[in-house]
């Protein structure tokens, strides 16, 4: 059942070096490619990186927030052509759920990278550093990277009680 599934799913930056097997990588490629885009634009692409050495490389992006890549089996890197779809950050962003609640519905856990709008450094972006690893084209724009393995670390869900229930409102802001 879907909630069941969002009810367990944390992110995990822990990973086992268990390698992913090819038939979920595949289920993993498909629930991307399903994953829906405004006016099936699908702007977005994906690079999968199993390559130890690359994933590496990607996990000295930025200073904050990408170490865990070393660790991690794969990375899921999520770009787009922003000239096919003005809402191509948003159409990413349904993309790298999608491949989060498929690899959680697969016994794999993950972990957002966010790449767009940071920086490696004061002079070169973490998006600039990741398009010259990568080798990928200037016209093209990239969201974030997915770290996905086996779990080291076994997470619960986070509690009922934990629930935000003052952020939601009814028929007006504060109803």
């Amino acid at each position: 059942m879907f909630m069941d599934l969002i009810r367990k799913r944390r992110s995990v930056r822990k990973f086992t070096d268990q390698t992913i097997e090819k038939e979920k990588l595949e289920l993993l490629k498909e629930s991307a490619l399903r994953s829906p885009s405004s006016r099936s634009r699908n702007p977005w692409e994906f690079i999968f990186v199993t390559n130890p050495d690359l994933l590496k490389k990607l996990s000295e992006i930025k200073p904050h927030g990408a170490s865990f890549l070393h660790g991690a089996p794969l990375g899921v890197v999520v770009l787009a052509d922003p000239e096919r779809c003005d809402v191509w950050v948003e159409d990413c962003s349904i993309a790298m759920i999608f491949l989060q609640l498929a690899a959680e519905s697969l016994g794999l856990k993950s972990c957002w990278v966010q790449v767009r709008k940071r920086m490696l450094n004061d002079h070169v972006s973490a998006e600039e550093k990741t398009r010259s690893l990568l080798g990928i084209p200037e016209k093209m724009k990239v969201l974030a990277i997915l770290a996905a393995g086996y779990g080291a670390e076994k997470l619960e869900g986070h509690p009922e009680e934990s629930l935000m229930r003052e952020k939601i409102h009814t028929n007006t802001y504060g109803g």
